[in-house]
């Protein structure tokens, strides 16, 4: 029996590896670096209801609610602000702005909600007290990118469509966590809105996202998930979205953009506690981002060890086929989601995603904490 060539098989390996991660970027990823919106036969300014929920944000109120509040819309829009039973100075902030823009409707709440943890039951009443069909979501330390936000999320909407996904992004500051942190988040959105292209939508994010009042009670709301703190957003679509309901948005002017964490405890805290949901995704979400996951946590180990234990010729030519497609998506998808400066050090960032999954992997299993997400 001849001995067993382990050289051959690591190589094999980083070669199967390589072919699944050429189908992810070919199948999925691609569509965001050409994509196009389709035109329309007809276009229509739907009224809108903005809902933003608070808890101790004064300073994040003051600074981003405006940017939502001067949208140039030319229907009728309104803000629904629900200040979550805030102890700082948030009630005054809201009673300020009230003053000057008459679009904004403040929602006081001064009762913790009995066995509903995190953002769903100010959220829920956010929606109920909204006057308009088409909901538009985004968080107190959000400001949209620019002053055509609302008219570009609901002009997604057709007959047809019940869900619209934009992007939510950080913005730009200096430092490495500042660009390991905004590459995260492309790279999370470079999936959920590439699935949902495919026709596979499983998530989408609170910073910006969009949904019609009569489906959130047509499925009675968070009830199926009220008693997991986390998920008001990628738990709720999980559950609602389909081929045919959900839409996306690509677009500059129709990118929210938050306040990125400065430290690392910070970050490592928010996305773990992000992590906790995606157990309760469906299975076949759970099959395809696990897959995805697998092999890009193994490619780069693959990698180095088919250039020292096979052949470095070989392991780089197949290496060199992903990296081509990986900077053509990447520059395209970058450009279109505003984050084109991150794409000189895209291999980097790539290589750093091993050591991302392995901090985050284990939230996968963690228990939610309560709380806000």
């Amino acid at each position: 029996m001849p001995p067993i060539n382990w050289g051959e098989i690591i190589f094999y390996l980083f070669s199967a590896a390589t072919a699944i991660q050429l189908f992810y970027y070919g199948w999925f990823f691609s569509r965001i670096a050409f994509f196009k919106p389709k035109p329309k036969s007809k276009s229509q300014q739907h009224p809108v209801s903005v809902i933003v929920c608070a808890r101790d944000e004064d300073e994040n109120l003051a600074r981003n609610l405006p940017g939502v509040l001067v949208q140039s819309y030319h229907s009728t829009y309104e803000v629904v602000a629900v200040n979550d039973n805030s102890v700082d100075d948030s009630k005054y902030i809201l009673q300020e702005l009230k003053k000057t823009f008459k679009t904004l409707n403040v929602v006081e709440l001064t009762q913790e909600a009995v066995h509903i943890a995190g953002k769903k039951y100010p959220l829920s009443i956010g929606i109920r007290e909204a006057k308009h069909e088409v909901l538009l979501l985004t968080d107190a330390d959000c400001v949209p990118a620019s002053e055509h936000w609302v008219e570009k999320m609901q002009a997604a909407y057709d007959d047809n469509t019940e869900i619209v996904l934009g992007y939510g992004a950080y913005h730009k500051r200096r430092g490495l966590l500042n660009k390991l942190i905004r590459f995260e988040t492309f790279h999370t959105a470079l999936q959920y809105l590439s699935y949902a292209l495919a026709g596979i939508p499983y998530m989408g994010v609170g910073r910006n996202l969009s949904y019609r009042k009569s489906l959130f009670f047509k499925h009675k709301g968070f009830s199926s998930i009220n008693h997991i703190p986390s998920g008001d957003d990628d738990l709720f679509i999980n559950k609602t979205a389909t081929r045919s309901n959900t839409a996306v948005v690509i677009d500059p002017d129709a990118i929210t953009r938050s306040i990125p964490k400065t430290t690392w405890g910070g970050w490592l805290k928010q996305k773990s506690r992000h992590y906790t949901t995606a157990r309760y995704y469906k299975p076949k979400h759970k099959f395809l981002l696990g897959l995805y996951f697998i092999t890009q946590f193994i490619y780069y180990p693959l990698l180095a060890a088919a250039i020292i234990f096979f052949d470095w010729r070989y392991a780089l030519a197949v290496f060199g086929i992903r990296l081509l497609l990986q900077a053509i998506i990447f520059y395209k998808s970058m450009k279109k989601m505003g984050e084109k400066d991150l794409w000189p050090y895209f291999i980097f960032l790539d290589m750093w995603m091993f050591f991302y999954y392995l901090i985050f992997a284990p939230a996968l299993w963690r228990k939610p904490a309560k709380g806000w997400s």
